[in-house]
């Protein structure tokens, strides 16, 4: 096993040799196994495993970024002579710059995130079996015809950080995926819909058989579906895609978006953007999730944080570069690929539940839609206009009375957010934790 540490020491050293002001190397090593079943038999199996490395290179205030497989010494070194000549040519940017030494982090339990599932890494005979378990589950679902897909996978991934400030650290993630794609019907009358769960344990992983009878009641439920009618209603966004409405506000509040302008929530900073009873919380720490890290990408400290607390928008989500460009500090929350620079990106975040289930929604929404899938979208991001493809169910009198497909949903993100109404059913162990969510001033286009 390739000692990461020594690798990314070893493009610091090239670096320097080259002439570079600073630098700093991410290595990545990992090994993914996926398989595809059909109709019971192997479809598709592949399975991946390597390094990437990558080197940032600084002269003053010019940057550039090279990525490399190769760990040779001639490569390390030829890295860093094209990342010195491409940075001496780049634009100076202001902002770009490592973190001071007394802002890295100094301590950080990696063990408390428990992020690594110990027990011996699936096969893909192991894998396969999961699959074809899925797949089986849900043609057992009356009135299913088929299944389109049915996949299971493994991944395990170290990565490793280190820079010319003298950061230096690295962690280790694994994860286990299962998925079930059904369908019911015919032709032009065809429906599908899924369902799939991931965990970095797999003991945490819903059963196969469970994933593939989901997939398949919920393909089911979609049979006969037709247009909704046009008007204005109320929505419910269903728990499975109400992250994807939270998304654009992290989106707005993302410093790049606002750096450049280019968000509806330019000037809502200390303004009330949700209802005040709720928060949207960011905790990189949380043990057994995905998206939980000991430290962000430039090296600095990571902690939980309210993005918005009681309704109020309390901060931006920001790197060093973005955060100097606005005059502010670091919410620690750089992200870092091999061939990019840092910049600012969430993890795990949690919208405040509310009280009521959702069949307590619908019969608060009466008459409306309730949306359980999503396709497309036409955003204004600097206006916050919002349209989206969307299907699910028409609900009259606080009951689902038929599947809907083929409609638009249509509104402005900043009326939209100031409307939502919770329930309590949001999955505590995905990386955006948000309830299935009412909103109202809604325009839906059908037939």
């Amino acid at each position: 096993m390739t000692d990461l540490s020594h690798l990314t020491e070893a493009l610091l050293h090239a670096a320097r040799k080259a002439g570079a002001d600073a630098a700093d190397a991410l290595a990545v090593d990992g090994t993914s196994v996926s398989v595809d079943v059909l109709r019971g038999k192997l479809e598709h199996a592949e399975r991946s495993e390597g390094i990437e490395i990558g080197l940032r290179v600084l002269i003053g205030k010019r940057q550039a970024c090279v990525s490399a497989s190769d760990i040779s010494t001639a490569t390390l070194e030829m890295m860093a002579e094209r990342a010195v000549a491409m940075a001496r040519e780049a634009p100076e940017d202001p902002n770009i710059g490592l973190a001071d030494p007394d802002m890295l982090v100094r301590d950080w339990d990696v063990a408390r995130l428990d992020l690594v599932d110990d027990s011996p890494a699936l096969s893909p005979a192991d894998l396969q079996d999961m699959a074809a378990r899925a797949e089986a589950a849900a043609l057992a679902v009356s009135g299913v015809s088929q299944v389109s897909a049915a996949g299971a996978g493994y991944g395990d991934r170290r990565v490793h950080l280190a820079a010319t400030n003298g950061f230096a650290g690295g962690y280790r993630r694994t994860g286990t995926s299962l998925s079930c794609v059904a369908i019911t019907g015919e032709g032009a009358k065809m429906e599908r819909d899924y369902y799939g769960d991931s965990r970095i344990h797999r003991a945490d992983l819903d059963s196969p058989e469970d994933v593939g009878r989901i997939a398949g009641e919920r393909t089911v439920a979609r049979a006969g579906s037709t247009k909704p009618p046009t008007g204005a209603f109320p929505v419910i966004y269903d728990e499975r895609v109400a992250g994807q409405l939270i998304g654009h506000l992290l989106s707005a509040v993302n410093g790049a978006s606002v750096a450049r302008g280019a968000t509806f929530l330019r000037d809502a900073l200390g303004q009330q953007i949700l209802p005040a009873h709720l928060s949207l919380t960011e905790d990189p720490t949380l043990p057994r999730m995905s998206g939980s890290r000991p430290f962000d990408g430039e090296g600095l400290p990571v902690t939980a944080r309210d993005i918005v607390a009681d309704g109020m928008l309390t901060g931006w989500t920001l790197d060093l570069a973005t955060g100097r460009k606005l005059g502010m500090a670091s919410t620690g929350n750089a992200a870092r690929g091999t061939s990019n620079p840092p910049a600012p990106s969430v993890t795990n975040v949690r919208l405040t539940p509310g009280d009521a289930t959702r069949e307590d929604l619908l019969g608060q929404m009466g008459t409306g839609l309730l949306i359980t899938s999503m396709i497309g979208s036409s955003i204004n991001a600097t206006t916050g206009d919002y349209s989206r493809g969307a299907s699910g169910f028409w609900v009259e009198n606080g009951r689902i009375v038929r599947p809907v497909n083929e409609c638009t949903v249509a509104g402005n993100l900043r009326d939209m957010l100031m409307t939502l109404i919770p329930a309590n059913d949001a999955r505590r162990h995905v990386g955006r934790q948000v309830p299935s969510l009412l909103v109202e001033g809604l325009t839906i286009a059908g037939g």
